[in-house]
C-alpha cells in the first residue's frame, strides 16, 4: 500500500465514485460476499469491475481488488480529516491516524486527539473543491 499510493491517487482523480458504488465497496470489504450478492453490489459491479476495484474470482464470488482496498482506506482517510477538522478529539482508526500522520496532515495534541495541519487543510479543501 505504501509506495503506490501517489500513482493510485493519480489514477484515482478522474475515476469519480458515487456514494452508491463506494458503499457497494463498503459492502464487499466486510468479508466473503455469499454466492448471492446484494443489490447494491449487483447495481454497481459491472464499472467497478471495469474500474479495477473488484473482481470475480472462478468460482463467481466477486471480492475487491487492492486497487478497491486501496480506494476505501483513501475514503477514510479524508472522512478522517474531515471530522477531525470539525472536532479534533473525533475517533479515527489508528492506521489512518498513522498513515495521516506520516504524510503530515495531522498531529497528535497533548491533551488527546489531533490537530490538522496546514498541509492537511490544503489537501482537503483541493478534495473539496473537486467533489
Amino acid at each position: 500500500m505504501g509506495a503506490d499510493h501517489g500513482t493510485t491517487k493519480a489514477a484515482m482523480k478522474n475515476e469519480k465514485l458515487t456514494t452508491d458504488e463506494l458503499d457497494a465497496l463498503g459492502h464487499l470489504e466486510r468479508g466473503p460476499v455469499p454466492e448471492r450478492i446484494n443489490a447494491c453490489v449487483g447495481r454497481n459491479a459491472k464499472r467497478l469491475s471495469g474500474l479495477k476495484l473488484l473482481q470475480y474470482g472462478r468460482d463467481g464470488r466477486v471480492s475487491l481488488t487492492d486497487k478497491g482496498h486501496e480506494t476505501l482506506f483513501l475514503r477514510r482517510c479524508v472522512n478522517a480529516l474531515r471530522a477531525l477538522s470539525a472536532d479534533p478529539a473525533a475517533a479515527v482508526p489508528p492506521e489512518v491516524a498513522a498513515f495521516l500522520g506520516k504524510k503530515s496532515h495531522i498531529v497528535a495534541r497533548a491533551e488527546g486527539g489531533y490537530d490538522v495541519t496546514d498541509k492537511g487543510r490544503e489537501s482537503l479543501a483541493d478534495i473539496e473543491s473537486r467533489a
